[in-house]
């Protein structure tokens, strides 16, 4: 099985945070959400990832070679292709058409999910779906009485179903798949102004595809500051055992860690409160604070700070007062000078 990550867009809704580092290479709990994307799925699929094909725009080659790291540490072949125009989510898959081959798993990387299903590859395809209070901003999948899909709506204005998509589908022919995305692209087939991966599906399914629900227990976003740092406080509550245990290089003094939290190495904490819910990246320092539900990236430094639900980059400085804060990259913010 191979699995595509589409991930061209640098997330404008997540900066500063985006501005030196593409959104799902942000780090949740101490890893990428691009790697918790693709560790995730390859539990779900329960075989071996032959691939991992990444769709990036002009990262530069040191995020092409965390990238490729991430496949090889599942295991599996890492291959970069480029969408330099965002023509839509069709063609995003096409720029990885070379790849599109046999039975994969395509998956946007915004969005990370919790789910104790084993693909069907029986299916044609399987989509994955989540039950949201307000479909109305989603695309959502209408059902037959047999549990196969019928109808791709895009954010219905009226109720027809509460199934919303969330942007990760399997198919047993990438082949089949491809024939519809060039038939869309040869024939100019946009919806909105775009290429878009629901008019194939519909178009696969009216042939007679069969496509079937893959439905999730926790739907993650991390489009925005807010969202991100939810994001990561459900993921330590998650896999808190996992994270019970902080690594021998980390040096806490007189100071109090209420789980669950994710301690990087060579982290400093001193005469400070940190949790629940706090991610430190490697390299940080935390002196005299008291920070909770927040995410702090790596080699930041961090004091007489009051924080909850904030986010701060890598390599930034904050000295200051109570105050909740979304503070990007290599940035210093200080209330304590005269």
């Amino acid at each position: 099985m191979k699995i595509i990550v589409p991930m061209a867009g640098r997330g404008s809704r997540l900066r500063p945070h985006t501005l030196t580092v593409p959104k799902p290479l942000i780090p949740i709990a101490g890893k990428p959400i691009v790697q918790r994307l693709v560790e995730d799925i390859a539990k779900v699929a329960g075989e071996e990832i032959e691939e991992v094909a990444f769709i990036i725009g002009d990262f530069g080659p040191e995020i092409e070679k965390s990238l490729i790291q991430i496949a090889e540490k599942l295991g599996a072949k890492g291959s970069i292709y480029y969408q330099n125009d965002p023509l839509g989510t069709a063609h995003a898959i096409k720029c990885a058409e070379q790849s599109m081959t046999g039975n994969v798993v395509i998956a946007f990387a915004d969005t990370l999910f919790r789910a104790d299903f084993i693909l069907d590859k029986n299916s044609d395809g399987v989509i994955w779906v989540k039950s949201v209070e307000d479909p109305s901003a989603f695309g959502v999948v209408k059902l037959d009485n047999y549990g196969f899909i019928t109808d791709f709506v895009e954010k219905p204005q009226t109720f027809v179903s509460d199934l919303a998509i969330i942007g990760i589908y399997y198919f047993n022919s990438a082949e089949k798949l491809m024939d519809e995305i060039n038939y869309l692209m040869d024939n100019d087939i946009k919806n909105g102004g775009e290429y878009q991966l629901t008019t194939a599906l519909e178009s696969l399914r009216a042939k007679g595809a069969k496509f079937t629900l893959g439905k999730v227990n926790d739907w993650m976003d991390c489009g925005n500051k807010n969202a991100t740092v939810e994001t990561n406080s459900k993921i330590l509550a998650y896999e808190h055992e996992s994270m019970s245990q902080y690594p021998a290089s980390a040096q806490i003094e007189n100071s109090l860690i209420i789980p669950p939290c994710f301690i990087g190495e060579n982290v400093k904490i001193s005469n400070s409160k940190i949790g629940p819910g706090v991610s430190l990246g490697n390299n940080t320092v935390i002196v005299n604070s008291n920070i909770e539900n927040s995410l702090i990236q790596e080699n930041t430094k961090i004091n007489h700070g009051n924080l909850s639900n904030s986010m701060i980059g890598n390599s930034a400085q904050y000295f200051g007062v109570s105050r909740e804060i979304s503070l990007g990259d290599f940035s210093v913010l200080d209330f304590l000078s005269k």
